[in-house]
């Protein structure tokens, strides 16, 4: 039997939002350092929180997703600051209602619909060829939005043909 594989690392693009949040933590975190050795060494006690605070969400700005494409199932990892890694998220491809490309008029009925949940796994730019995978997930409908390259997304075409499609 033929085994489809393909594997493909897709790093997410820094946003403005991204760099207020790492300059602002790191920022908050001197002055509050700067303010418990001149005011009241009480503020080392904010000090020393603003720096667990960046411990755990300055990794979370630089991100990579890495998908993996085993017969059938899509499983999707976040790779944060190049060190962590954690599965977000394992797709069945036979089970989607539809892959195809986000700008794609097959997708025209769910780009509609505000009440789906929307869990983007792209790197973000509009420039390049995104593809949303529309599933079920907890029983409501989920927009999963990926970004493969051509191997992964003729393998993906190649486990579910009617309901991927590529245009």
């Amino acid at each position: 039997m033929s085994e489809l594989y393909s594997e493909f690392l897709v790093k997410k693009e820094s946003t403005f939002k991204d760099a207020m949040i790492k300059y602002g933590l790191i920022a908050l975190t001197v002055v509050a350092v700067a303010a418990g050795l001149f005011v009241s060494p009480l503020i080392f006690l904010v000090a020393i929180g603003f720096g667990i605070a960046c411990y755990f969400i300055i990794p979370k700005t630089d991100l990579e997703y890495e998908y993996l494409f085993v017969n059938g199932e899509l499983d999707i990892d976040m790779i944060m600051s190049k060190s962590k890694r954690k599965r977000v998220k394992s797709l069945n491809i036979t089970e989607a209602d539809l892959v195809a490309p986000l700008n794609s008029h097959r997708m025209d009925y769910y780009n509609g619909n505000q009440k789906m949940k929307i869990l983007d796994y792209s790197s973000g730019n509009p420039e390049h060829k995104r593809f949303a995978v529309i599933i079920r997930d907890a029983g409501a409908a989920c927009k999963v939005i990926i970004e493969p390259d051509d191997t992964m997304a003729n393998a993906i075409k190649n486990s579910a043909p009617s309901k991927v499609f590529l245009d």
